[in-house]
């Protein structure tokens, strides 16, 4: 991949606009119909779609929270470890922010979410077996309509 495609590429991955991004990386195209066609045909190109892909994968990575980071913190919200930043205002008007505890509501729904996450609450009953279905045709007789 060449320094122009690859500043195309990180151009492109700010705002996946991929117009004003070929503008920004070849500054001699000045019409955005040229420039749009032209950042289309590179966008099919293998070599800047793949590095385009993994930049952006690394992205979401870093965004979402894994499963293990979401039960540590769910842990540290049900034992009181986190607080919480609420608005004070004081008397010229004026608006501070203040940490304080995170509420017993909200702790007993971390414990809740936590639970749940581990089956602590279940009421099934998990049944296991096996068991032979047995259909037995017992309506009898003829019907009267077709006898007659």
């Amino acid at each position: 991949m060449t320094e122009k495609q690859k500043r195309f590429a990180d151009e492109y991955i700010i705002d996946l606009n991929a117009t004003r991004a070929y503008k920004a990386a070849y500054p001699s195209v000045k019409k955005d119909e040229a420039a749009a066609a032209c950042a289309s045909k590179l966008l099919r190109n293998t070599k800047v779609k793949k590095y385009v892909d993994e930049q952006l994968k690394k992205i979401n990575d870093r965004k979402i929270a894994k499963a293990q980071e979401v039960m540590q913190y769910l842990s540290k919200v049900m034992r009181g470890e986190e607080k919480e930043e609420v608005p004070i205002l004081c008397g010229d008007g004026c608006q501070e922010l203040v940490k304080k505890d995170i509420g017993a509501k909200d702790r007993i729904k971390a414990a809740e979410l936590l639970g749940k996450r581990y089956n602590l609450f279940t009421d099934n009953v998990k049944l296991e077996g096996t068991a032979a279905v047995q259909i037995i045709d017992d309506i009898g007789g003829t019907d009267n309509a077709e006898t007659k």
